[in-house]
């Protein structure tokens, strides 16, 4: 087989020998059929390797023109979207504006309402009051008037009888006659007079019963106005509290221990002393002051939890809360708030009441402010290029409390803005989406 094969290659391959001579002396290098089948089947092999690495790289350069046409387009678009992102953010705090513009007018309206509420529950009772009055005389009246009747009829039937005696009476008996008539006379204006007091009195109960009508039709009408407005306003915040996963009455209840004094404007009306049972409109007041009560305490719980937004300039928002690629090393990492993106030194804002519980330098975070709330809620503003508040001090809603920086484990210059509950981090978006329609 050895020699079958070695003559196959002598056929195709056959042997060669290469001459190599110098001044002195003449060699030559023989090539055996193995040794050319060797060098063909190399050289064939980098020709083949060369072919398919040109290929190769020939198709990546393509691919990569084709993938850096696409993530550029991928940039546009997401560029696109952040604008149109940011100028819906802009329509709704504008419509978040105007709608707590409607807000603070309907209190101021509400307030007016209760107040004229109550001046006419006052009137109205003392008009109940005059009627009462007015029929206790009315009555008196028509026992006197009936009295002047009977007297009066006696002194006709006694008049009769002296009439038929008068023929044989002497003069003496003139005189009582004459006064008998002086006294009637004196009857018939009285009764007159007791009757015209008596229709005067219907007259105006009449009046009174008519001015009672138009203001109970008047009392309903604002009392359904109060319902409605209280409705529309105790309603959204309602919802919103739903919304970011905070329990309505767990929230109220928790608010009202808080505020637990008693008196002012919305005490239970109550104007009888005697503990009679309260009529209908009193018992629709009470329940009214009672809703009036829980919106209150509805503005007092909204102002302690975040429900705003910690920039109120233009901004962009770079990344939302959850996992994503670690912009240092390129691994999948938890990210737990949310970044906003604007010139350094723009203003932050506190977003509900609360007190500052650290305000300075923190690993990673940089520049840190931390603010405690009621609720279990906190909120965290990081990578700061200034801090303008202290430790222990308390902030309101919307008080500048730093600027925007670069501090800290970042790539550029943003806040990243976190809210915990109870220690754990939630998403922020979850209060700022719920309180879109309400603030």
């Amino acid at each position: 087989m050895a020699i079958k094969f070695h003559g196959m290659l002598e056929r195709h391959f056959p042997e060669r020998r290469v001459f190599l001579k110098s001044d002195v002396d003449t060699r030559f290098i023989r090539l055996r059929p193995e040794t050319q089948l060797i060098a063909v089947t190399g050289a064939s092999l980098l020709v083949a390797w060369t072919i398919v690495a040109t290929a190769v790289l020939l198709m990546d350069s393509i691919g990569s023109g084709n993938f850096r046409d696409q993530a550029k387009r991928d940039v546009q678009t997401y560029q696109a979207r952040l604008n149109d992102l940011s100028a819906q953010r802009d329509g709704r705090a504008a419509e978040a504006l105007a709608a707590q513009e409607r807000f603070n007018a309907a209190l101021d309206q509400i307030s007016a309402m209760q107040s004229e509420l109550l001046e006419s529950e006052t009137r109205r009772h003392e008009l109940e009051t005059g009627i009462e009055v007015m029929q206790t005389t009315l009555r008196s009246t028509m026992k006197d008037r009936e009295a002047a009747r009977q007297h009066l009829a006696l002194l006709q039937a006694e008049s009769g009888d002296e009439a038929a005696r008068g023929l044989a009476e002497t003069q003496e008996t003139l005189a009582p006659v004459d006064f008998l008539a002086e006294a009637l006379a004196r009857t018939a204006e009285e009764r007159d007079a007791v009757v015209a007091d008596a229709r005067a009195a219907m007259d105006r109960a009449d009046d009174l019963k008519l001015e009672i009508a138009l203001m109970q039709e008047n009392n309903d009408q604002i009392f359904r106005q109060l319902e409605e407005a209280l409705t529309v306003s105790v309603a959204p915040l309602d919802k919103m509290f739903k919304a970011a996963g905070m329990p309505p009455q767990r929230i109220l209840d928790q608010v009202r221990r808080g505020y637990s004094g008693q008196g002012g404007p919305l005490t239970p009306l109550s104007f009888s002393s005697r503990g009679e049972e309260l009529s209908a409109d009193f018992t629709r007041a009470n329940r009214l002051l009672e809703q009036m009560d829980t919106l209150n305490l509805y503005r007092i719980a909204a102002e302690r939890a975040p429900f705003a937004l910690p920039v109120k300039s233009a901004f962009r928002f770079t990344s939302d809360f959850g996992f994503r690629r670690d912009p240092k090393t390129g691994g999948r990492r938890m990210h737990r708030g949310v970044d906003f993106a604007a010139p350094a030194g723009t203003d932050l804002f506190a977003t509900a009441d609360g007190t500052v519980i650290h305000a300075g330098w923190q690993s990673g975070y940089g520049r840190l402010i931390k603010i405690k709330h009621d609720f279990g809620i906190e909120t965290r503003f990081a990578h700061l290029s200034k801090i303008r508040v202290k430790v222990g001090q308390r902030v309101s809603r919307g008080d500048h409390i730093g600027d925007m920086g670069a501090s800290g484990r970042v790539t550029g210059v943003h806040l990243h803005y976190e809210v915990r509950v109870g220690g754990k981090a939630v998403n922020p978006m979850i209060y700022i989406k719920a309180a879109k329609d309400v603030f």
